[in-house]
């Protein structure tokens, strides 16, 4: 027996909705919807459910709360969340979240059978997304899942899509994760240990450099995921753009 094989309930989402709303989307949006059955805030007509960023990484240890944030941040830009505020001090800025099921029955053709749940442990009700408040806990939610057509975290090997929407997001370009010229350079650098993190982090760190500069036009993927990646992801930002390196890059493209 092995300690890293599945005894426990097991976190699990449809293959299509992943498809369609990106593979750590789907994972939260599933478990969102689990506890949104067990929810007893009940406002304008939805139930709702709230969390803080820490809590939510304890529900999800395998993730870093930035990854987290990133997750949800897509889900509310893909128009899947309703975003609200029923927070009793004014000063709480904590979102809370319920699904848009009719955006997300329009994206996503619902398969007969899909009923699956997921299940996870003490979902924290926190009051406070980056505010110190109180919190108080959920009643602990067990219940197994039966649904056999699943797709488990580890099943997706390359970020392909995760990585070209948040490279769109902060360049406001339109590049697809389905272009072969794409995805190879993302692949090349996940065949080398580097993760979804480290491809965020090279964007962010390229994105403060040279967004607005004449440099602006090689925040693409070719460029920045190539075997410069490693460079790119250890450099520390800066919004100041080395000559020399630009007339390299000029030359090179």
């Amino acid at each position: 027996m092995s300690k890293l094989l599945i005894d426990d309930y097991p976190i699990q989402v449809l293959p299509k909705l992943a498809e369609k709303v990106g593979l750590n989307e789907a994972i939260i949006l599933q478990q969102i919807h689990y506890w949104l059955n067990s929810s007893k805030h009940n406002y304008d007509g939805k139930r709702w459910i709230y969390n803080s960023y820490p809590n939510w990484a304890k529900q999800f240890p395998f993730w870093s709360e930035r990854t987290i944030k990133r997750a949800f941040g897509s889900l509310e830009k893909q128009d899947l969340l309703y975003v609200g505020n029923y927070n009793r001090a004014g000063f709480d800025r904590t979102k809370w979240y319920s699904i848009n099921y009719e955006n997300l029955n329009n994206l996503v053709a619902r398969p007969s059978g899909q009923n699956g749940t997921t299940s996870m442990t003490n979902c924290h009700d926190a009051r406070g997304q980056n505010v110190t408040t109180n919190t108080r806990d959920y009643t602990e939610i067990t219940t197994e899942t039966t649904n056999n057509n699943i797709l488990s975290p580890s099943s997706t090997a390359y970020p392909y899509r995760d990585v070209i929407n948040y490279l769109n997001q902060q360049t406001d370009k339109h590049y697809k994760s389905t272009t072969k010229k794409n995805q190879t350079v993302i692949r090349a650098r996940t065949d080398e240990g580097f993760t979804l993190d480290d491809f965020i982090k090279v964007i962010d760190n390229k994105v403060s450099e040279w967004k607005d500069t004449d440099m602006e036009k090689y925040l693409r993927p070719e460029t920045l995921f190539g075997t410069k990646f490693e460079g790119y992801l250890n450099q520390q930002q800066s919004n100041a753009v080395d000559e020399d390196w630009k007339k390299q890059y000029e030359d090179v493209f």
